[in-house]
């Protein structure tokens, strides 16, 4: 099975805002790029990247009352140690 593979270089004006153009620069100044094509490019990519991701469903805890033992009561927390891990807590 042989793929055909289409590179096409499309060239068009983009006007950048005045703050998108300096975070830009900033981040080429950042990253050694002297390229403004490349930089484009490759903060175009990573926009695109995370913009088809889902959003996770949040994790949603539902607490329920687990209560205590028959005998025991938080009255005595020290009671309550020793009935749990036996005398030798200490």
């Amino acid at each position: 099975m042989m793929l055909n593979c289409h590179h096409l270089d499309v060239r068009t004006t983009l006007t950048l805002d005045e703050d998108v153009a300096k975070s830009l620069k900033r981040e080429m100044r950042r990253t050694g790029t002297n390229s403004l094509k490349a930089a484009v490019n490759h903060f175009l990519r990573l926009g695109l990247m995370l913009s088809g991701k889902q959003e996770r469903k949040r994790f949603v805890v539902h607490p329920r009352p687990m209560g205590l033992p028959a005998g025991l009561s938080y009255d005595s927390v020290e009671d309550l140690i020793e009935a749990l891990e036996g005398p030798a807590h200490k």
